[in-house]
């Protein structure tokens, strides 16, 4: 009986933490959300920038330091 209570307790935290995730979200958000996928390319981002008249926030890709090598893992 008490295994029946401590699952639906679960499943209710559970359920109450997702709804309080995903409440409300802003126009704002969801439209920099969208935009996420292109902020790694530059060339792609200002192709993305033209074509939506959205502004993406882009990331210059990360260079290597002196010394290192581009070792791909």
């Amino acid at each position: 009986m008490w295994e029946v209570i401590f699952n639906l307790a679960t499943v209710i935290c559970l359920y109450g933490a997702v709804e309080y995730c995903l409440r409300d979200p802003s126009g704002e958000a969801l439209d920099e959300a969208s935009l996420i996928p292109f902020a790694d390319d530059p060339q792609v981002a200002r192709r993305v920038e033209l074509a939506t008249g959205k502004q993406v926030k882009a990331v210059a890709p990360e260079e290597a330091k002196p010394g290192w090598g581009n070792v791909e893992v």
